[in-house]
């Protein structure tokens, strides 16, 4: 019993029965004594059949049945589709007045004797496809209109959409849509104030986000979330920034979230080396080589105190990790006796540039870029929320990944990283995704994974500008790769 009605259980004896039947009547019809019973077992075998496919028919209504009934139980999905609404009412009404009629009589040849059975279930297999293509093309137009609703499944975007009146039933899946957020803060009124991140850090919203202006179209508020999370956390780098050098360096770095101070840091590391590097080459390079080497002990020291957050502890972990790769990286250029702005050892690094185009605007992300560069290759940073989370130590074999992944993405490439099991392929792509501030979806392909799948994922990812790392991609077919390779060109 569901939902106040009836399903079938257990019918793989009955459809052993009609197979057995079935065969022993074709059996008996091909025999030279049938005459005086043709016709009887022709009545037979078609009434046989008949119920077979009345069965089936049934058993396909119920499946489909089972899945959408909880869906258009909820009010919400009830008014933004009212066509495919009425189809299911008209399918539901059907489905209870059966399964009531053969709970009161369950009997296969009774339940099954119906005038017109048959065209009926068939009628409304051919309501729940249309039902479901509706559904399909409106989950589509959410995606479409909010792109990182293509890495939720159908199921979980039915949940949200199913309580729109709830901004709440977004938090569960907050983490496939976002990097970093867990959470959003609500005020009791339900207006967004800022987010979390799994570790518990809290950002606040320069702007606050009111689901209820969007009347109940999720896609649209979280949008509003998306441009307040890259809008804050941008407006926060520049205040950390500008606070930077007005600041004591270990008080500093208790002020500001981890991943602004880590963006921060490695801003002015690029600047101070460039200014050691013009103004007094290899022995300027020397003395801030020193002066790093002295910032790096005294965050050493922060951390033996007993005082310090778990907050803290987490960003001064990932500080330490970029400073260690940073002073040994003058360290190198040192040793090789780099006194150029232009030496390979210094283009080949990773470099963060603060270039503010407009600084008044500040709604305006884009008006106040960090670029990243690396050799020829440049890009943006992301200013995607990345949380309060760990990094990887930077070793040559990393350097180098680095170097082939973003001349990838300055010829709008791919990356393949090669390698066995357990090197790091994937941590140094999400890596990599975390130095330039972007989303990254790690996707790990199967043998059954086909081209309409990868299809709708490659337009996820295209719509909402993220990356995707493509955890063992070799499983996958040849001919599917072809068809995949083929729909992108």
């Amino acid at each position: 019993r569901d939902s106040g009605t009836f399903i079938l259980r257990s019918l793989d004896e009955i459809q052993s029965l009609f197979d057995d039947h079935i065969v022993k009547t074709q059996a008996m019809r091909s025999s030279p004594y049938i005459k005086p019973f043709e016709k009887r077992m022709r009545e037979w075998e078609a009434r046989l059949i008949t119920m077979q496919e009345i069965i089936d028919e049934w058993l396909k209504c119920q499946g489909v049945w089972l899945y959408l009934e909880p869906i258009f139980s909820s009010e919400d999905i009830m008014r933004q589709m009212p066509q495919e609404a009425k189809r299911f009412q008209t399918v539901d009404r059907l489905w209870r007045k059966v399964m009531a009629a053969t709970e009161a009589r369950p009997n296969v040849l009774g339940a099954t004797a119906q005038e017109g059975m048959l065209k009926s279930w068939q009628e409304a297999n051919r309501l729940l496809e249309l039902i479901q293509q509706g559904l399909n093309d409106y989950l589509e137009t959410k995606r479409l209109a909010f792109a990182r609703l293509f890495f939720l499944s159908n199921d979980e975007l039915l949940q949200i959409l199913s309580e729109t009146k709830d901004p709440l039933r977004v938090q569960p899946h907050l983490k496939k849509c976002f990097e970093g957020i867990a959470a959003l803060d609500f005020t009791k009124e339900l207006i967004i104030t800022g987010m979390r991140s799994v570790e518990k850090e809290r950002v606040a919203f320069d702007t606050t986000v009111d689901p209820n202006a969007a009347n109940g179209m999720v896609e649209r508020w979280l949008l509003e979330v998306e441009g307040a999370m890259k809008s804050s956390i941008c407006d926060t780098c520049v205040q950390a920034y500008r606070a930077y050098a007005r600041s004591e360096r270990i008080k500093w770095v208790l002020e500001w979230p981890g991943m602004v101070v880590l963006v921060v840091d490695q801003l002015y590391w690029t600047m101070e080396t460039e200014e050691a590097l013009g103004g007094r080459g290899l022995a300027g390079l020397k003395e801030y080589e020193a002066q790093c080497t002295a910032q790096l002990n005294d965050v050493v020291a922060l951390v033996r105190r007993r005082d310090l957050t778990k907050l803290n502890r987490a960003t001064l972990g990932a500080m330490v990790t970029m400073d260690v790769h940073g002073r040994d990286v003058l360290t190198a250029m040192v040793a090789a006796g780099v006194d150029s702005l232009n030496d390979f050892n210094w283009m080949s690094q990773l470099r963060y540039y603060y270039e503010p185009k407009d600084d008044e605007d500040r709604k305006v992300v884009g008006n106040r870029d960090i670029a990243i560069r690396m050799i020829t290759a440049q890009a943006k940073f992301g200013f995607e929320y990345l949380g309060n989370s760990f990094r990887l130590v930077v070793t040559p074999l990393t350097d180098r990944c680095y170097r082939t992944l973003m001349g990838a993405i300055q010829l709008n490439l791919g990356g393949a990283p090669e390698g066995p099991a357990g090197t790091g392929k994937t941590e140094t792509t999400k890596d990599l995704a975390k130095a330039l501030a972007k989303q990254c979806v790690v996707f790990n392909c199967s043998d059954g994974l086909d081209y309409l799948a990868m299809g709708k994922f490659f337009k996820g990812l295209a719509a909402a500008g993220a990356w995707s790392c493509f955890d063992e991609f070799n499983r996958i077919d040849l001919e599917v790769l072809s068809v995949i390779a083929q729909q992108i060109l």
